[in-house]
């Protein structure tokens, strides 16, 4: 891996419960030594992407990526075409909804919306979605491309006591991602948190990003799992047409199977 690509790396580990780092923080959360670490921050820091608190001495995201933001939107704007879909997913499930995507191997948050309903809640506090421990990023694996895989198993560190921590285990989830046509995890990133997640597709025909609700434990029962399951196939295919792509058919096939299952599952119960 390049320089360059190592400095870049630094900029997923700011978020907004952490907008400012100081250098040595910054070398622990990377694992890299202090002289490394302040190499790569200058390289960020020349490029604008980053600046130092003059007051703190603590780094803080730069102007440039404001700008390069506003010029991705712009030209490609996934978050238009993502909010509207959110909301509407966050009302009719009365959960927490959000919209993740795809750039290189890493799975970045594009625009959230918490239950409107509920006062306890989850909270999407994340700026990058880890791919081998939350749903979006079982997602990504699934149906993505299939270098993630490499990526993901790179670092299969433990968030909770369920978290999968070997390659066997990480591939019965994107296997039953790619059957259901829904990713699942069920507190493998908090232990409280049940999330879903159905794929988003460009006009590349390729994966682009995970249309995701994630759900207090204790409310997750089978009819609740339906209605996100519906209103999850809803917003994908909403936001992958404003972003220009279709559903592959072997997707639609797998939603439509795994309603059904939900479906003689609340009969019988």
């Amino acid at each position: 891996m390049s320089s360059a690509s190592k400095a870049l790396e630094l900029l997923s580990l700011f978020s907004k419960a952490q907008p400012e780092i100081g250098l040595s923080d910054m070398g622990k959360l990377a694992k890299r030594d202090k002289a490394t670490t302040y190499r790569h921050l200058q390289i960020l820091e020349a490029a604008g992407f980053v600046e130092q608190n003059v007051t703190t001495k603590h780094y803080r995201l730069g102007p440039t990526l404001l700008q390069l933001g506003r010029m991705r939107e712009a030209t490609v704007p996934r978050k238009a075409g993502a909010e509207a879909p959110v909301h509407t997913l966050a009302d009719k499930t009365g959960e927490t909804a959000h919209v993740s995507v795809l750039s290189g191997t890493s799975l970045f948050a594009l625009v959230s919306c918490e239950s409107p309903k509920h006062s306890t809640r989850a909270v999407i506090d994340i700026t990058t979605f880890p791919l081998h421990a939350t749903a979006s990023g079982f997602c990504a694996l699934a149906f993505g491309p299939e270098c993630l895989f490499d990526t993901a198993c790179k670092n299969l560190s433990p968030y909770t006591d369920v978290t999968p921590t070997t390659p066997d285990m990480l591939q019965a989830l994107i296997d039953e991602a790619r059957a259901t046509g829904f990713a699942r995890s069920e507190g493998r990133f908090e232990s409280e948190i049940h999330s879903l997640s159905a794929p988003i597709f460009d006009q590349t025909g390729g994966f682009s990003g995970a249309v995701s609700v994630a759900s207090v434990a204790s409310r997750f029962a089978p009819e609740l799992e339906r209605i996100i399951m519906t209103e999850l196939i809803m917003a994908s295919r909403d936001i992958t047409k404003s972003w220009g792509g279709i559903i592959p058919p072997s997707v639609e096939i797998a939603w439509s199977n795994s309603i059904a299952s939900q479906t003689e599952v609340e009969t019988t119960s």
